[in-house]
């Protein structure tokens, strides 16, 4: 991590010592964990302190943790045809306990929001991250008192996640149709999707009715172009030395 980044790492923790959580970043970036609760206060802080200037809000992002860790699409390498990259629904994802009470302490709460700020007066970024109060729905303060551009980002997230951000002046799904059923984003969400719509001819206008198609497990498929995973050249008798299959 460069020294400007610790530098600033520093200044956060001297400022927000009880507040922010620093987590650990393979990508060398800045990441902080915060209580809902605290999220406006801090955001505010962020954005005006001299020290910060935080003023831009790059994104909003929702995070759905349902079964994080465990693993319908685990794997530790990659094969030839690609099928054997997940396992049967049902099949066995126990954890150790150790290792369950470990990411319990990691995600206290299924759903989360992740804040990415831009310093411009500083040229700095950094990444917050807000776990939802309660699933049904999920709740988090609104900070478009703070980034008027949250405004979209949280609806996106409301949209596709179903995050509740209290506080939002106009709470509406940005993303899907109208008639939408449910958040799309959601791991448990069916890949089908819960509808399906279809102009009915009789009635005259668009109608919705539950989606007909069987719900299964789909593994896609990867085609590798490296050498490893392509079939043996060889080179064909009196061919005039091409290189084929045949």
């Amino acid at each position: 991590m460069s020294a400007r980044l610790e530098s600033l790492a520093e200044a956060l923790h001297a400022r927000f010592e009880n507040v922010l959580h620093r987590r650990e970043s393979a990508c060398g970036e800045l990441s902080y964990d915060l209580d809902a609760s605290e999220l406006p206060a801090t955001a505010t802080a962020l954005r005006d302190e001299e020290a910060f200037s935080f003023a831009t809000l790059i994104d909003v992002c929702g995070v759905d943790y349902l079964g994080y860790g465990q693993a319908q699409w685990r794997t530790e390498a990659a094969t030839e045809s690609g099928f054997s990259r997940a396992v049967e629904p049902g099949a066995s994802t126990t954890l150790s306990a150790s290792e369950s009470e470990r990411r319990a302490l990691e995600q206290p709460a299924r759903f989360a929001a992740v804040y990415h700020l831009l310093s411009l007066r500083h040229n700095l970024r950094v990444r917050l991250r807000a776990f939802a109060v309660g699933e049904n729905p999920p709740v988090l303060p609104s900070v478009t008192g703070v980034w008027q551009a949250a405004d979209w980002f949280e609806r996106e997230a409301f949209d596709l996640f179903g995050i509740v951000f209290e506080g939002h002046g106009d709470l509406r799904r940005i993303l899907t149709d109208y008639g939408f059923i449910g958040h799309p984003f959601r791991k448990d969400f069916p890949l089908s999707g819960k509808v399906e719509v279809r102009y009915d001819e009789d009635k005259r206008r668009v109608v919705y009715e539950p989606v007909s198609i069987e719900p299964r497990t789909l593994v896609p498929r990867v085609i590798r172009d490296d050498n490893r995973y392509r079939p043996a050249l060889r080179a064909e008798p009196g061919d005039g030395g091409q290189v084929g299959d045949g």
